[in-house]
């Protein structure tokens, strides 16, 4: 495994609207080694909402 893998992890972001929609990204483990939670349009309800980190 590569030293850039480890330091930024693919994250699955899942919509808390209860769709089931996901966002994957990565993150910076130093900067951030909480979950994150951002806000994303979710299609399924046509809005803005919160999504979080699921590992």
């Amino acid at each position: 495994m590569r030293k850039g893998s480890e330091l930024r992890p693919i994250v699955k972001l899942r919509s808390t609207a209860g769709t089931g929609y996901t966002y994957v990204t990565r993150k910076n483990r130093r900067n951030d080694p909480e979950r994150m939670t951002i806000r994303k349009f979710d299609p399924v309800v046509r809005r803005h909402v919160e999504f979080r980190e699921e590992r």
